[in-house]
């Protein structure tokens, strides 16, 4: 449903940025490291509660669904920069119906407001040209790179935080079911923390045109290695077991998905080696290990 942005807080005078997505993972870390800089953080979000805990930090609030593209205009009017994460959505249409149409508000809001400069989230692979799910980053890419504003596009590779959906499981059977093999092969992946404290970075640069940016851990990382950090923070042993390809289909239809495919050519393309990166990317610093032992509740 369609909303209108409202301001809860003035701060004329000061530079802003307008963070989208600042309620996950990514962009919360992106308002917390602008704000410990001293900076003001407009925090664009769909309803009042969720923007209520920034609110008490000082952010000023803007109310605005990502599909809407007068509210986005004036969620990022008057700001220094703008931080935009597509909503992630593991299960889209066939044509990326829902993708596009945040696309298209996004593109319309940028335009019209201005802003001195724009941080994208994209992803490792996201100039791959085969289709997967990864393909709706690659559409953000084409038509925010199509802006005649500065734009960098903050290609992250595999989240290591995408284990945490492994840790009772792997606590209670000690088996970490991987859709990544061979099970000894590394592929890149990086923190959200380094993802979200990079992309605050970027956005106080001043830059001209496009750019690229390409983000990954201190290390490439393994099914077998990821096993062994939740064994050595759970306090048990952890093997890794291999999904066998055709069993996908069943399971994620089974976990409620309708358009599986794209998903699938996603993984397929980590498997077969073309999601990799374009260049040299930069190295974040948190390690797996680190990661793991929060996502396991060791402190």
């Amino acid at each position: 449903m369609a909303t209108n942005a409202v301001w809860t807080a003035s701060f004329q005078g000061f530079e802003m940025y307008a963070i989208t997505g600042i309620t996950g993972q990514v962009g919360g870390v992106v308002a917390q490291t602008l704000l410990a800089r001293g900076d003001t953080v407009r925090a664009v979000v769909r309803s009042a509660a969720k923007g209520a805990a920034w609110q008490a930090r000082g952010c000023d609030i803007a109310l605005a669904d990502m599909a809407d593209a007068d509210a986005l205009t004036h969620a990022f009017t008057g700001v220094q920069g703008v931080f935009v994460l597509l909503p992630p959505n593991f299960d889209p249409s066939a044509d990326f119906a829902e993708s596009r149409a945040i696309i298209a508000a996004l593109v319309k809001a940028l335009q019209a407001a201005r802003p001195a400069r724009v941080v994208c989230l994209s992803t490792v692979g996201a100039h791959a040209t085969q289709p997967s799910l990864l393909t709706q980053l690659s559409l953000l890419e084409q038509h925010l790179g199509a802006l005649p504003l500065p734009v960098t596009f903050l290609r992250a590779a595999w989240f290591m935080e995408n284990v945490a959906w492994d840790v009772a499981y792997a606590r209670t059977h000690g088996i970490l079911e991987s859709y990544l093999s061979p099970l000894g092969r590394a592929i890149p992946m990086v923190a959200t923390a380094d993802v979200g404290t990079t992309a605050a970075e970027l956005l106080r640069e001043p830059w001209e045109g496009k750019r690229v940016v390409e983000l990954c851990g201190p290390e490439p990382v393994s099914p077998q290695m990821l096993a062994d950090a939740l064994s050595h923070a759970l306090g048990r042993s952890v093997a890794p077991q291999v999904v066998a390809r055709e069993e996908w289909e069943t399971r994620f239809r089974a976990q409620g998905m309708r358009h599986p495919t794209p998903r699938m050519q996603m993984l397929d393309g980590f498997n077969d080696g073309w999601m990799t990166f374009e260049g040299a990317p930069r190295r974040g610093t948190t390690t797996l290990a680190e990661v793991v032992r929060t996502l396991a509740g060791c402190h």
